[in-house]
């Protein structure tokens, strides 16, 4: 984005679509990694102003708004070294062009925060700006919910990912374009647990007033003995072994300990079980990566 001055507080959003109803063609709801992790709703707590790839005379057309623009973001980009970001300083500096075209005609996304303690994807609703601070997945598929809910899918972030103070920051590079996933055939019979996961946690999360982040601390806490809870647990654990039957791994039991470390205690799975996975994942990565020469 690069210019602060695009962001505004949803009163002052709301009042400018109110004063001119054609202001909502460039202010939309602005979701970053800090509301999917902390809002039961996993909703946008900010909007943003978004005059996408327009001209400066059309931009012009919103005067209200594009004046907010020139006031705050105008000096600092006229100070930025990359002349393309002083040319277009009303435009943001990435646009991600071939994010946008992939998404366009999708009505929600899965979203992870990109640094995170949780590291678990949700559906955000396309049709607004969502912030650099996460990772878009290209997918509305409960099944894809599913699998990077998964216990295997952490453990390969978490083997794969790097660290900032002490949380795991998801770089898809390293990450989800190296993850070995399912044959497509063998991923549909997880549609049924992502859309289980979603429906229960959301129910959970508003019921509970908790984010993401105030739910899994209890679901990874072992002195939590409760009943929603439980059922949570549960539910990952159905997705853990339906993922593994995806791969044809039927033949590992899994096991599950709660590990204490420095951000707290994690449920998952225990030490044996851990190197096993990671095993068969490296090889399947290998095979891939061998079949792709």
């Amino acid at each position: 984005m690069l210019g602060k001055g695009f962001i505004l507080e949803p009163e002052q959003a709301l009042d400018l679509i109110e004063r001119d109803h054609r202001n909502k063609d460039v202010l939309f709801p602005y979701l970053n990694g800090e509301d999917l992790n902390s809002r039961p709703d996993c909703s946008a707590s900010r909007w943003v102003i978004n005059f996408h790839d327009w001209p400066e005379e059309q931009a012009r057309n919103y005067p209200e708004v594009f004046d907010i623009v020139e006031r705050l973001v105008k000096p600092v980009r006229m100070s930025n070294n990359r002349k393309v970001y002083r040319d277009n300083w009303w435009q943001y500096a990435e646009k991600r062009p071939a994010m946008l075209a992939a998404i366009e005609e999708l009505d929600r996304v899965l979203v992870v925060a990109r640094v995170s303690k949780t590291c678990l994807p949700v559906f955000a609703p396309t049709g607004q700006v969502i912030s650099e601070a996460t990772v878009i997945f290209t997918s509305n598929s409960t099944s894809d919910l599913a699998l990077l809910s998964s216990g295997i899918h952490y453990l390969w972030a978490s083997t794969w990912g790097s660290s900032l103070k002490g949380d795991l920051r998801y770089t898809p590079s390293d990450v989800f374009e190296t993850f070995p996933q399912p044959a497509p055939s063998a991923m549909k019979s997880l549609a049924d647990l992502g859309a289980l996961l979603n429906e229960t946690r959301s129910a959970i999360m508003l019921e509970r007033n908790l984010g993401l982040t105030g739910l899994y601390n209890r679901f990874h806490n072992p002195a939590v003995v409760d009943r929603e809870i439980d059922e949570l647990r549960d539910i990952h654990t159905l997705i853990d072994q339906a993922v593994m039957s995806a791969y044809g791994w039927d033949d590992l039991d899994l096991e599950y300990v709660f590990q204490h470390g420095k951000k707290g205690s994690r449920r998952t799975f225990d030490g044996a079980s851990q190197v096993e996975i990671l095993d068969r994942l490296l090889a399947l990565n290998h095979a891939c990566s061998q079949g792709g020469k």
